[in-house]
């Protein structure tokens, strides 16, 4: 089959590559929190060299967990036609809210200028980076560490009731199922297929066309998730789980010195990108 079908392939959050790197035996709380500063500061970046840092960084980690950079580099390539579109829509319509700088082109209500194309630029390398950093974290982190360091990171708001077992459950389930569900697309995609269906003719361009041609897999796709979670359901069900209920952990996490000076350096990053003033 040709490499269009090859959708497993393409979707890096979710899985886990055990490579047993330095970044692998952080603590996944630090490695969590260090996730949340770094991403919070690449969204709130608006400099090109901001940006080109944070990419830089991003590009490293995969180097320091032994991580082939072509598994981030796949990981951005279902995301391609959606930036590309978001870049065309912004340069079209944000021209008149960001104004400012050179005007290079204005026709109507089209204004193309040099803060608007800032805008476009910034938005997809942010997106390329923040793909960078979710595939390194999941690749080097377990879904069961994931849902204890959520859990952990989470309990002090057991004390205002917040539902902290349940949100972090939720969440690591959904990040669990990414690959499973481009698992069981790339195989229907492959079975029409095989009947003569067409997903593969024309360019991102034919995107109105490649989404109908997409219905037929997205509602058996709809079938199987709702299976597959009545399936969750009962499986733990069946294992004698109850939502709200006290329960210890089997994994009991203690940060390191290394831990910590990681998330110093994390939490020191993400203050460089958002309070230095980089000049472009």
């Amino acid at each position: 089959m040709s490499s269009e079908f090859d959708i497993s392939r393409n979707i890096t959050i979710g899985q886990y590559i055990p490579t047993g790197s330095f970044i692998h035996r952080l603590d996944p709380r630090i490695k969590l929190l260090a996730f949340v500063f770094l991403v919070l500061a690449i969204a709130l970046n608006t400099s090109y060299i901001g940006n080109a840092i944070g990419l830089i960084l991003s590009i490293y980690l995969f180097r320091v967990s032994k991580i082939p950079i072509k598994y981030g580099l796949s990981g951005v390539k279902p995301a391609i036609p959606f930036i590309i579109i978001l870049a065309v829509l912004q340069l079209l319509f944000q021209g008149q809210i960001f104004s400012g700088g050179t005007v290079y082109f204005e026709y109507g209500f089209i204004l193309i200028t040099s803060e608007s194309i800032r805008l476009v630029v910034v938005s997809a390398v942010r997106f390329i980076e923040i793909i960078f950093l979710s595939s390194v974290l999941t690749l080097s982190t377990s879904t069961t560490e994931l849902t204890h360091s959520i859990q952990s990171l989470l309990s002090p708001l057991k004390k205002i009731k917040f539902p902290v077992h349940e949100i972090s459950l939720i969440t690591t389930i959904s990040i669990r199922f990414v690959p499973t569900f481009a698992i069981e697309m790339e195989k229907m995609m492959k079975a029409q297929a095989s009947r003569g269906a067409d997903f593969g003719s024309g360019g991102w361009w034919r995107i109105i066309q490649r989404t109908k041609e997409m219905f037929p897999i997205i509602v058996p796709l709809f079938n199987i998730a709702l299976t597959r979670a009545e399936d969750l359901i009962l499986a733990m069900e069946s294992r004698c789980y109850t939502p709200g209920g006290e329960r210890t952990t089997f994994s009991v996490y203690r940060a390191m010195a290394r831990d910590y000076l990681i998330l110093a350096i994390g939490l020191l990053f993400a203050l460089l990108l958002l309070f230095y003033p980089f000049p472009i």
